[in-house]
């Protein structure tokens, strides 16, 4: 038997979360791990109390035909990433890794699943060291996140999931 390598198993944790997303288009799942424990967990869904897109078998972004990238201001979801961090202390994110997975509405990983603008933003602030990507099977990309910072696309105008 082979052991599991760290990153894989968390991913296999984000990629479980992921299973509670309540969007029609892509599903993506979050957590938050430091020092080999997991601090929060987060979905794509619409916020507490409101009507998940799901239950209303609509999504105004598919409706539209907007691309994948542009006018998140009109989905009625909260990202994953942002209840992951809505969900822990400032303190328990300092240092930490945010593990996500993203999956499209057939249920096929999306190997190229970032975070949004918005998320980086918030993924800075919360102290997040490293976030990590699963690409594939059992491959992932990891991003330090002090890049994100030095590479800021509100300058540069460079937007983008």
């Amino acid at each position: 038997m082979v052991r599991t390598d760290k990153e894989n198993y968390y991913l296999d944790i984000a990629q479980t979360v992921c299973e509670r997303s309540t969007c029609l288009r892509k599903h993506y799942g979050a957590i938050i791990v430091k020092n080999d424990q997991i601090i929060a967990t987060g979905y794509n869904g619409a916020p507490r109390g409101r009507k998940n897109c799901i239950d209303m078998n609509s999504c105004i972004r598919e409706e539209l035909e907007i691309p994948r990238g542009e006018r998140y201001e009109l989905c009625r979801a909260v990202h994953a990433e942002a209840n992951c961090i809505i969900n822990a202390s400032r303190n328990d994110m300092i240092g930490s890794t945010l593990y996500l997975v993203g999956k499209d509405a057939l249920g096929e990983l999306i190997p190229d699943s970032s975070s949004c603008a918005m998320c980086k933003k918030m993924i800075i602030n919360a102290g997040i060291d490293k976030v990590i990507v699963r690409t594939g099977k059992n491959t992932y990309s990891t991003v330090i996140v002090r890049d994100w910072v030095f590479r800021d696309e509100s300058i540069e105008g460079k937007f983008g999931y």
